[in-house]
């Protein structure tokens, strides 16, 4: 896989983080260089580790599969970027998605770990693509913490700044970056590219 395929499925993956991170920032009455560092680790390490749970769960089925995994890679970014879509097109707002305004900005274990797991859900199933695609796991995962560390903590800032904006257009970027990236995989193994 290309450096840009990874920083192409890095930012995809990274948009529900960042979405959640403006939603927090709306929260936030000050943000400062602390917060906005601790939401994106936290974004971040998840963001990083579930590809690799992933990679290590897809590797032990790998011979099994291996004949359709261009399908299994196309079906599962297709359906993550599909769902990514909806929820972007459904307008909710951020006390609809768990990250409200009802937590002041809240970055305590109990308030950030629910938020980490379930913006990063979508990053195990990617983990599984990378195993049948052979992806060296170790430099695609830290790739995709690092971008999803930047844009949450950018996120943070652009939520205090300008509220909630911008998170519904970074779910519908983020689903159509991944369903492009599906396409690009199922057609580069039926050779059409």
């Amino acid at each position: 896989m290309s450096l840009f395929s990874l920083f192409v499925i890095a930012v995809g993956l990274s948009m529900d983080a960042f979405a959640v991170a403006i939603c927090k920032g709306l929260a936030m009455q000050k943000i400062t260089l602390k917060k906005a560092a601790i939401v994106g680790l936290w974004f971040g390490g998840f963001q990083g580790l579930m590809p690799l749970i992933g990679y290590i769960l897809g590797s032990q089925f790998e011979q099994y599969i291996t004949s359709i995994d261009h399908w299994i890679a196309f079906v599962l970014l297709g359906l993550i970027g599909g769902s990514m879509i909806k929820e972007a097109l459904e307008k909710k707002g951020c006390d609809e998605c768990g990250c409200g305004n009802n937590d002041n900005g809240s970055l305590t274990a109990k308030a950030m770990f629910p938020l980490a797991v379930a913006t990063s859900i979508d990053a195990l199933a990617v983990g599984v693509t990378f195993a049948f695609l052979r992806v060296n796991i170790v430099p695609a995962v830290s790739f995709i913490g690092v971008i999803t560390f930047l844009f949450s903590a950018l996120g943070v800032k652009i939520g205090n700044v300008f509220g909630e904006k911008y998170k519904s257009k970074a779910e519908l970027a983020g689903g159509i970056i991944l369903i492009c990236m599906g396409c690009k995989i199922l057609l580069e193994h039926l050779g059409v590219l």
